[in-house]
């Protein structure tokens, strides 16, 4: 692994750089950024490819920069810094690396995939003492690029550079985005494939992560035979990013796999509770942190549906928002695939009940998250039917998700059980069209009403904290991207401005109309693998 430090360029700066810090884990033998099958290693030495100049520096996360990387906003400002965080320039003692990895893609076995078009630069120990590991994405071809070419487009790294973001102040776990660098340099694509290919331009996002490794990271040494390597990767996941488990246990893997399907779970319990789907929930794409990273075809979902697929290459709804849960199943399970080789016959055994469980976990997770968002304290039996019900009559009736939810933490009581909305409160007014709306409404303060002591003010508070009113919503985020393909990025600054405080009304946003009803283009909008 690379370890990043800090020193100071320039104009007093702060500036990363980057030295080795041992060979933990094996390297590629073979040099180069030539298409191969890799063996026995989990990173091969590959170099990023600079995108042609001029370059322009159109987006950065001022809070990674400054509670991440400890780096002065005056930074940005510098060439050379520009040239680093696009690949065109390392950061002194840097060797970047690109991961091996495989994975199960919709559901079958795609042998080798690995990072081909992203290269790690280096770890770096911020001030508090977090460790985070530092990549460019976009940055040119590697050993695992298959038949692409390395780069990304602006469309998709604003969709990254901005969702990465966004997640975070929502409070989902996610990888973070420090910046957004676009280029003139003509990148090809067939955004549907449909033989329809179009010029686009390169783009490159810097982003961070405590970890990079996911579940294909152990998949592919299972599927290959190098249990050695198996082994020590595991082991090295372990000691440095599940510090609570004792490296000399001899469970450790089967405690480390419970806390993965627990985490998985509870992630995409989260997901849900703000309407996110994913879009590609492959084995590649899922964390052994459980965290959210690879964002592709994502999409937070309007009128609720759990048959919601974001992703137009997705042609069977595999990866359906009503499915994602199943799918971290289906991933947990192959992830125990992975584990069997290193495991004694009552440790499978241990882990196969765990596995078991995870239904449980997730459904409790989610009743949680779901309780907290209609305002809910303690326990009742009848909670789950209250959330269902209310559910059903938002599928039934095509309710926006966000903002059902958040117009129900800023109605009152009283304007609620007179079910009369003004234009302002649009979603609550689709929702009431249902013959059952009053029905449930009149279960639901019921529910209110056994709280003690519970103001219509302290309700509102504490469901305004758990319901966003901004999300990053596919025409927002197409509206930002068709700007930016003409060098202006104002609008992916305010979406960025926007999405840092998702829970605050704000007047730019409001004006910008992004908690009004979605244009009726919107519906016409597509998002594929294709970037």
């Amino acid at each position: 692994m690379v370890q990043i430090t800090q020193t100071t360029y320039g104009n007093g700066a702060a500036l990363i750089w980057a030295e080795m810090e041992s060979d933990a884990l094996p390297l590629d033998e073979v040099d180069g950024n030539v298409i191969r099958t890799v063996k026995r290693s989990v990173f091969s030495e590959s170099q990023p490819s600079p995108l042609k100049e001029p370059l322009t520096l159109a987006a950065v996360s001022q809070d990674v920069l400054r509670n991440i990387l400890d780096l002065n906003e005056s930074v940005i400002q510098n060439e050379e810094f520009v040239r680093c965080v696009s690949g065109g320039k390392l950061f002194p003692g840097s060797v970047p690396l690109a991961h091996r990895y495989g994975g199960h893609q919709f559901g079958y076995w795609a042998g080798q995939l690995g990072d081909g078009r992203a290269h790690l630069l280096g770890e770096y120990t911020n001030r508090k003492g977090e460790r985070w590991e530092v990549q460019l994405k976009g940055s040119g071809k590697t050993p695992y690029s298959r038949s692409g070419d390395g780069r990304a487009v602006i469309r998709s790294s604003v969709r990254e550079f901005l969702c990465s973001e966004a997640m975070h102040f929502l409070g989902v776990p996610t990888s973070r985005a420090l910046s957004l660098v676009v280029s003139e340099e003509p990148v090809w694509r067939d955004p549907f494939y449909n033989g329809s290919v179009i010029k686009e331009r390169g783009a490159v996002v810097l982003r961070l992560a405590k970890s990079w490794f996911r579940i294909g990271s152990l998949e592919i040494l299972t599927r290959t035979g190098e249990l050695d390597v198996l082994r020590t990767l595991l082991d090295f996941v372990i000691k440095e990013h599940f510090k609570s488990i004792g490296t000399n246990d001899p469970d450790k893997y089967v405690v480390f796999f419970s806390r993965v399907l627990n985490e998985t779970a509870h992630l995409i319990a989260h997901w849900m509770s703000v309407g996110f789907a994913h879009g590609v929930c492959n084995t590649d794409n899922f964390s052994l942190l459980s965290i959210t990273f690879d964002y592709g075809p994502f999409g937070f979902m309007e009128s609720y549906d759990p048959n919601f697929v974001p992703n137009t290459s997705d042609d069977e709804g595999r990866y359906s928002i009503g499915a994602q849960a199943n799918v971290g199943l289906f991933n947990l399970q192959k992830l125990l695939e992975a584990l069997k080789p290193l495991l004694t016959s009552d440790q499978l055994s241990q882990s196969q009940q765990i596995l078991r469980e995870y239904p449980q976990i997730y459904h409790q997770r989610f009743h949680e998250l779901f309780k907290a968002k209609l305002g809910f304290l303690g326990n009742e039996e009848n909670d789950s039917y209250v959330i269902a019900f209310l559910l059903k009559l938002m599928e039934d009736t095509g309710a926006d998700f966000t903002m059902t939810f958040r117009q129900l933490s800023e109605v009152t009581l009283s304007r609620l059980q007179k079910g009369s909305f003004a234009p302002s409160l649009w979603a609550l007014s689709d929702l009431s069209s249902h013959k059952h709306f009053r029905d449930w409404v009149q279960l639901y303060l019921q529910r209110l009403s056994r709280i003690m002591s519970d103001s219509d003010e302290e309700r509102q508070h504490r469901m305004q904290g758990v319901n966003p009113r901004y999300v990053l919503r596919n025409w927002m985020a197409e509206s930002a991207i068709r700007k930016a393909e003409k060098n202006y990025f104002s609008e992916v600054t305010l979406l960025q401005k926007t999405l840092m405080e998702p829970f605050m009304e704000q007047e730019e946003a409001e004006r910008a109309g992004y908690a009004s009803k979605p244009p009726s283009w919107a519906q016409q909008l597509r998002v594929s693998c294709s970037s």
